[in-house]
């Protein structure tokens, strides 16, 4: 499966380094059912699925700190861990 790794400043200025997939890359079957996308979500911000926490995350794509880093993973599914 495919994962990224980048470093990003939060919202509240904290930077964050995060690892995580694209929803619309993820395997059939990868979640259970969506709970929905946020509706809202401001330019440049992106709803992901955290691998090291297991949940969805916002990821900001127009505060990156250096380069996304791709990956291929043998992550299997959202209680999996990562």
């Amino acid at each position: 499966m495919k994962a990224y790794k980048a470093t990003f400043t939060k919202k509240n200025g904290d930077v964050r380094t995060m690892t995580f997939a694209k929803l619309s890359e993820l395997p059939k079957g990868f979640l259970k059912e969506s709970e929905g996308k946020p509706k809202n979500l401001k330019k440049g911000m992106e709803l992901v699925w955290d691998l090291n926490v297991g949940g969805y995350r916002v990821f900001n794509n127009q505060t990156v700190i250096g380069k996304i880093e791709e990956f291929e993973t043998e992550f299997k599914g959202e209680n999996d861990g990562y």
